[in-house]
């Protein structure tokens, strides 16, 4: 049971109205449990690279976090996201923000802000999402502007993709696909550890 938990807003970014979730996990939580908890309060599938970065305007002063693979990264230095803890990194009279960003071709951007820390709760299970607005895009369409001709096409029952698009998304008419709808009551969390092991099977790294 953890003595404290970090509250974070994640702000999915160029989308309006925006679309945001609160989630809380434990104060000993590594930027790679994070991300795994951000996926599944979105949902994303957790299926493509992604990166945390720290918030300036300066690429120099700029640090990222994530998956060190030089065919993604170049020359950039990256440092292991899972050996980066949260209570490093994130402090409320100091840095409260990074960047992250999920899938290097579609390149969806978050503010990820702490908000809060709070006393855990007893008998309450961490991570949890607490609140948040909108359905998550859905992946691989095309980043933001695919997924503004999604929401139109489904609007469109005319439309020459309209057909193939309720296809793709499982749906049988456009009308099925609600974009402002979220439950955070729904959101189901992984044990980072379990995936971790699987990561770093994939990258070859103990």
């Amino acid at each position: 049971m953890p003595k404290n938990i970090y509250q974070f807003k994640v702000i999915l970014k160029e989308i309006h109205p925006p679309v945001w979730r609160r989630i809380q996990v434990p104060e000993d939580y590594s930027l790679y449990d994070l991300h795994v908890a951000i996926q599944d309060s979105f949902p994303w599938f957790d299926c493509h690279l992604n990166q945390f970065s720290s918030v300036t305007l300066k690429e120099s002063e700029r640090q990222y976090y994530g998956f060190p693979d030089p065919d993604d990264y170049g020359d950039r230095e990256v440092i292991w996201e899972w050996k980066v803890l949260i209570k490093d990194t994130f402090k409320i009279d100091g840095n409260r923000a990074l960047n992250y960003e999920y899938d290097f071709g579609d390149g969806w951007q978050h503010r990820v802000e702490l908000e809060e820390i709070l006393p855990a709760g007893k008998g309450i299970e961490y991570p949890r999402c607490v609140d948040g607005r909108r359905a998550c895009p859905p992946e691989d369409c095309g980043s933001y502007p695919g997924y503004d001709d999604l929401l139109k096409v489904l609007k469109n029952p005319k439309d020459e993709e309209y057909k193939s698009m309720c296809d793709w998304l499982g749906i049988r008419k456009g009308s099925e696909y609600d974009s402002e709808y979220f439950d955070p009551q729904e959101v189901e969390f992984r044990d980072p550890k379990e995936e971790l092991k699987l990561v770093k099977k994939g990258f070859g790294v103990e």
